[in-house]
Order: structure tokens, then C-alpha cells, then sequence
């Protein structure tokens, strides 16, 4: 006899003053063991490191283009919820079977959609802070840096 998989619940992760790569290394585990992960709060996730430098290097990034044709430039995401999506997918064998459906299990939202209001969420306590807030940056800072607009 066939069984049906059972639609297991998601485990959802509030990224809300956590900082962006440890969480997406833990995510990333997650995920690769087989479980569906939604993040929410994507742009209240922290970056550490100097505004300056962390600007800097994300316009270095957008200023990539190619000579021949620049409409052929590498596409950089804007919106907090696709950085921090691509950040945990840098950290998937994705070009492996196993990284590919691993990708698929993930969804990133920005704020929390109301599905998710009463849902009991998950913070992970190695990324939390270690220095005080005004040492990092958010991952909306960089997004609105970047030309993404708050709606």
C-alpha cells in the first residue's frame, strides 16, 4: 500500500535582529535535511560590519556590466526578501539534486502576511547579536541603498 506524504508543517524562522549569515547557515541546514523553512522580517535582518564598506560593496556589485551589451549585466536582487533568499541559496549545493529541491522548500517575506501572525516562530540563539545594534546594518537599509522602494 502507497502512502500519501503528509504535508508537514514549515518551520518558521522570525529573522527579525538576527544577523543575516549565521541565520542563513542555519537555514540552509534545514533545508537540506528536508524541511520547508519560511522567513519572515527579511528586512529587519542585520549585516555586520561598517555602513560605508557594506554600501560600497553592494554598488560595486550593481555597477557590473557587460561591454558588448550592457543589458546582459549579472541581475543583482533589490528587494530584502530576494537578497536575503540569495544569500541562503550561496549556501546550497545548488546545482546538485539535492540543493535544487532543497531551494524549493524556501520562501523569504518581507513583514509577516497574516497567515503567519498566530504561528509560534523560531529565532536561532547563535544568531543573535554580540555587539550593540548600531554596529550593523539591515538588510532594508542595503535594499533601499540599492533603489528598492518601501510600500
Amino acid at each position: 500500500m502507497v502512502e500519501i506524504a503528509k504535508t508537514e508543517q514549515p518551520v518558521v524562522v522570525d529573522a527579525a535582529q538576527q544577523v543575516a549569515g549565521r541565520m542563513a547557515s542555519k537555514i540552509a541546514k534545514l533545508l537540506i535535511e528536508g524541511k520547508h523553512v519560511v522567513v519572515l522580517n527579511a528586512e529587519t535582518s542585520l549585516m555586520s560590519g561598517s555602513k560605508k564598506n557594506i554600501f560600497a560593496e553592494y554598488m560595486q556589485r550593481k555597477e557590473l556590466k557587460s561591454i558588448v551589451n550592457p543589458i546582459n549585466a549579472p541581475h543583482r536582487p533589490r528587494q530584502p526578501n530576494m537578497i536575503l533568499n540569495r544569500m541562503i541559496r550561496g549556501m546550497l549545493p545548488r546545482r546538485k539534486p539535492k540543493g535544487q529541491n532543497a531551494f524549493k522548500r524556501l520562501k523569504v517575506h518581507i513583514g509577516i502576511p497574516t497567515p503567519y501572525r498566530t504561528v509560534e516562530k523560531m529565532t536561532f540563539e547563535d544568531a543573535k547579536p554580540k555587539k550593540q545594534l548600531q554596529l550593523y546594518v539591515t538588510i532594508g537599509e542595503i535594499a533601499v541603498n540599492q533603489g528598492w522602494r518601501k510600500r
